[in-house]
């Protein structure tokens, strides 16, 4: 099921070939319920081994349009982890710090340690993006910075830290509903921001722009997956099976230890 939404880079591969309103032939929330609680508890208990273990990290790169759900899928998500082994990062515009050091600066700080888990609300892509959208860049910059970044997450995978890339995939239409409702419902008016409604003049530039970020870094051992969002439910429900699946893949165990030196020390103190 996963390979229908991953991206490795290969030749002809569009975010054009996705519909945010695809659910996999899943007619309802009510379908998946049990599997979704029992792929909770074994993200759990994958994390534990993680933490015990110390062999690996990850890094669960969040990006999409606004009112994607980037900050409700890890909270519906992500939330059940144990916060000792994990954290959420938000990237804002840059302070004036971060903006006199490289672009990767502020992302490489906050990665994870060796048995870490880590998501990233948005990251170091915003900096091939919106500063690609609005002309803060040229294209021989952002080629440049693409470049960075495909060296940037080669080196964090040779040093143990797995990288999940996903794109949460909505349409306008549901954007603007979005938007809407914000404004409407005084529950979810702090989450209005009118700059998302500027921002929407752009969408076919953010496109593009995340079209070419795709083909740029998309790879084999660092792919993007390309998730539906436009139902929330099957959104949260895919997301946990991607993360899953890739602490799954790093086959992770407890670290054994030779219990024979201790015992008679803990029969010494039994005497």
């Amino acid at each position: 099921m996963l390979d229908n939404y991953r991206l490795t880079g290969k030749k002809g591969e569009s975010l054009a070939d996705f519909d945010p309103e695809d659910t996999a032939g899943i007619g309802g929330k009510d379908e998946i319920e049990a599997e979704f609680d029992k792929l909770k508890d074994k993200l759990k208990e994958h994390q534990e081994k993680l933490f015990a273990s110390k062999s690996n990290g990850v890094l669960i790169v969040f990006q999409g349009m606004d009112c994607s759900g980037k900050d409700g899928v890890i909270k519906k998500v992500l939330a059940g982890l144990n916060p000792q082994g994990f954290r959420a990062e938000s990237f804002k515009k840059p302070t004036a710090d971060e903006s006199a050091h490289d672009f990767l600066w502020r992302a490489h700080k906050v990665a994870p340690a060796k048995g870490a888990i880590a998501a990233f609300n948005r990251s170091y892509y915003e900096d091939v993006l919106v500063t690609r959208v609005h002309g803060l860049v040229d294209d021989e910059e952002a080629e440049r910075r693409l470049k960075h970044i495909r060296h940037f997450e080669k080196m964090l995978t040779d040093g143990g830290i797995a990288i999940v890339k996903i794109f949460l995939h909505i349409s306008p239409d549901f954007q603007l509903r979005k938007i809407r409702e914000r404004m409407e419902n005084p529950e979810k008016l702090w989450k209005f921001d009118p700059s998302d409604l500027a921002e929407r003049r752009y969408w076919d530039a953010y496109a593009k722009a995340y079209g070419q970020a795709f083909r740029a870094t998309a790879s084999k051992r660092n792919p993007w997956y390309i998730v539906p969002a436009n139902n929330r439910w099957f959104r949260d429900y895919l997301v946990l099976r991607i993360a899953e699946s890739a602490l799954d893949s790093l086959d992770l165990t407890y670290p054994q230890v030779d219990m024979a030196p201790f015992r008679d020390l803990a029969g010494e103190a039994d005497a």
